[in-house]
């Protein structure tokens, strides 16, 4: 037995490569199996929500939870004053993802903006939290965006360095560059 604050793993006596092999071997037992026909479910679903199968795993494992929406920011969108619609790539990538489809309007626009940008594609859209936001304001702008919806399940797909924060705010699922999403 050991110390108190032990959490029962090796010892770390001994050198680096059985330290190594003790923690994958723990790992390895920690982690289960998933039978072949989860895996395909799983992928399907990583397919419908236009993610990649690692990244929509690795949301599975972190959360526990399924991915049930997204949360946009409209830079993310590529919508702007300028130009008020929503690029082809992005409306069809939209089009074709099986859940829910929400997004922040970052100011100067107003959610009807972004929602007349295109309408089929997103189920509503709300004011985004301001760039300089507390976190507590962050939070309840996110809450505010997604009603019912627990955060865990909501990933966040956002374009700019201080949208990665709302995520943490928010109690989201994850975040995701806007690029790397789109790309795919």
């Amino acid at each position: 037995m050991g110390e108190i604050g032990h959490n029962g793993g090796p010892s770390l006596a001994g050198g680096v490569s059985w330290r190594k092999h003790c923690w994958s071997a723990a790992r390895e037992r920690l982690l289960p199996t998933l039978p072949i026909e989860v895996v395909r479910l799983r992928v399907k679903r990583a397919q419908a929500l236009g993610l990649d199968y690692r990244t929509y795993a690795g949301v599975r494992a972190a959360t526990g939870q399924d991915v049930v929406a997204f949360l946009f920011s409209s830079n993310a969108l590529r919508v702007c004053l300028v130009r008020p619609a929503m690029p082809e790539d992005r409306a069809a990538k939209l089009a074709v993802v099986r859940c829910g489809k929400l997004a922040l309007a970052v100011e100067p626009l107003t959610p009807d903006m972004v929602v007349a940008a295109n309408p089929s594609a997103l189920d509503g859209a709300y004011p985004a939290p301001y760039a300089l936001a507390s976190f507590g304001a962050m939070r309840e702008r996110l809450r505010a965006a997604l009603g019912k919806v627990p955060g865990d399940r909501v990933i966040l797909v956002g374009d700019l360095g201080l949208e990665r924060d709302w995520c943490a705010a928010g109690r989201l699922a994850g975040y995701l560059p806007a690029e790397r999403y789109f790309s795919r």
